[in-house]
């Protein structure tokens, strides 16, 4: 597991992101299960998460960050991983983003693509 916190904020709101080897569903559950092991990212606002398992089927959790599990899946898809699952974590910093959410969670996996 590679986890890279306080990556960036935004109006307050501040950002990690995670990811690790993933094969099936009950691995992403663990997954987060041992990332929330973590206090700090157990009281996170969000952890949204997507992975493309090895068999090619697509697993995404928005955990109440509307169609940001989706953002994440699509560059997964796009930069051609599979089997990684790749966590985006917000601390909600008291503004709403609006869509620029969509922009922070693309440029936390960009990080942890480039980075990871």
């Amino acid at each position: 597991m590679q986890v890279f916190e306080n990556i960036f904020t935004d109006r307050g709101s501040k950002y990690a992101v995670s990811g690790g080897p993933c094969a099936s569903a009950a691995q992403a559950k663990a997954f987060i299960k041992t990332l929330c092991r973590r206090k700090k990212f157990a009281k996170a606002t969000h952890n949204t998460w997507a992975v493309v398992l090895p068999d090619g089927t697509p697993l995404k959790n928005d955990d109440g960050e509307a169609g940001a599990g989706m953002v994440i899946l699509r560059m997964l898809e796009r930069d051609g991983r599979v089997g990684e699952i790749i966590v985006v974590t917000r601390w909600f910093g008291g503004v709403h983003l609006g869509g620029d959410r969509f922009r922070r969670v693309q440029d936390a996996v960009r990080y942890y693509l480039e980075e990871g």
